[in-house]
């Protein structure tokens, strides 16, 4: 599998406070060898994100994607409140 951080992504990852970037990589990397692993809560966003779909990265913040085969891209990074309101 391929993951791909849309600048969008990049952008607001690098103003998240370091513990959250610590904790995405390590539920990128879950995200990577097991998908759909219960602590990522891995759900399709479809109302709010067309074509897209999210995981959990803490108790509040989410991370965004869209796959497309084998290539995965994630689109954006917040709080459920930043992302969904």
């Amino acid at each position: 599998m391929e993951i791909i951080l849309h600048r969008l992504f990049l952008k607001r990852f690098k103003k998240m406070p370091k513990n959250v970037r610590v904790k995405f990589v390590e539920r990128k990397n879950l995200f990577r060898n097991t998908p759909f692993h219960p602590i990522l809560n891995n759900h399709s966003v479809e109302r709010a994100y067309p074509g897209c779909r999210s995981i959990n990265v803490t108790g509040d913040y989410r991370a965004i994607f869209k796959q497309r085969g084998d290539v995965v891209v994630f689109v954006n990074i917040g709080t459920h409140s930043e992302l969904y309101s």
